[in-house]
């Protein structure tokens, strides 16, 4: 237990890789959605509303970078973390898609990425962050 509670020491080091890992996510999702938009629009009923895509895409794709460099990162996290929420949102009223699904995603996935954005939002970036640097937060 005691080489356990060690690890503590390295908090920021484990905040560093959920920033990435949450980021990278929200890179390969917001690009497909800006490249994707009308397609995206059509298939959710919404085909006059194709700009809501692409502005989903590029607040998905801005978040993330921000979250990668650490740069206003819980001003971010806070953001995804909304655009999570309507993701869930909109995958249990409009899809009736189940929280586990065998045959497509279900919101698990999305229930994951919302409680690291959570977590994000209230731990701060850390200190291997442009956060740190700029406003000296850490």
């Amino acid at each position: 237990m005691e080489q356990l509670a060690q690890l503590h020491q390295y908090g920021d080091i484990a905040l560093f890789i959920l920033r990435v890992t949450v980021a990278t996510v929200f890179i390969v999702h917001g690009i497909w959605k800006i490249e994707n938009a009308k397609q995206m629009a059509n298939s959710l009923g919404i085909s006059k509303f194709g700009w809501l895509c692409t502005a989903l895409g590029v607040a998905e794709f801005l978040g993330s970078l921000a979250l990668l460099s650490g740069f206003l990162t819980q001003i971010a996290a806070a953001g995804l973390g909304i655009i999570m929420l309507g993701a869930i949102y909109f995958k249990i009223t409009k899809w009736n898609v189940k929280f586990t699904a065998h045959d497509k995603t279900g919101w698990e996935f999305d229930l994951v990425i919302l409680g690291v954005c959570m977590a994000i939002f209230l731990l701060g970036a850390g200190k291997i962050a442009l956060d740190n640097t700029i406003f000296g937060l850490y």
